[in-house]
């Protein structure tokens, strides 16, 4: 019998945290050299984060390099870390192609919903982060490996993967609605990427149903 040690750095998850972060250090180190005409202070994510399709700083190709830009060292390292905590076991079990496909997918789904929201209430302001597509990852691990055990900070007893991707997404429906004053989360993108993750998921999921249990 044939041993198989699953990969803890699959080469989509690497190759995707390797980006992420050599985007982020630009962002740091170059952001004097690249601005938008009266965002001198945005620096260079202004050119890269996804701007209101009714704004004149859209450009088409925000929708890919949004996903690879963060605003600060803690939003990068959470991002990071559940991509690289949720998305290796993905990887593994769906393989490079798949796994960036829906990698993919989930940010340009997270991209549609939030502009569409941004077009609804006329919102200005641009945004970064890969969350979207984290978030479809968080939900498709969810939908996959339901009764995993997970441990949350400050809870000191194990909640079961599937009630943890819910929480998740109630926390971003209230998030989205509630519009409190100082929150700077892009709930309807994060909303837009488990929609689209669970979608994607079912689809490839249909004959399978013990998944669900």
């Amino acid at each position: 019998m044939q041993y198989y040690r699953p990969n803890n750095f699959p080469p989509v998850v690497k190759n995707l945290l390797i980006i992420n972060v050599l985007f982020f250090i630009g962002s740091l180190t170059l952001s004097h050299r690249f601005f938008i005409e009266g965002l001198e202070n945005h620096g260079l994510n202004a050119i890269l984060g996804l701007w209101p399709v009714q704004t004149p700083f859209f450009k088409p190709y925000q929708l890919f390099t949004h996903m690879f830009s963060h605003a600060n060292l803690g939003h990068i390292f959470f991002n990071m870390f559940g991509l690289w905590m949720f998305g290796k076991i993905l990887e593994n079990l769906w393989g490079a192609k798949r796994f960036l496909f829906f990698y993919i997918a989930c940010g340009l789904g997270a991209a549609f919903v939030h502009l569409t929201v941004q077009y609804i209430t006329g919102s200005p302001v641009y945004a970064v982060g890969a969350s979207g597509a984290v978030m479809g990852i968080f939900v498709a691990f969810g939908y996959l490996f339901p009764n995993t055990q997970l441990y949350l900070m400050f809870i000191p007893i194990p909640i079961k993967a599937k009630y943890v991707m819910i929480g998740l997404v109630a926390l971003d429906l209230f998030g989205g609605f509630a519009q409190i004053s100082g929150d700077n989360i892009a709930h309807f993108a994060h909303l837009g990427g488990a929609l689209t993750g669970f979608i994607i998921v079912l689809f490839w999921n249909k004959t399978n149903r013990r998944t669900l249990y």
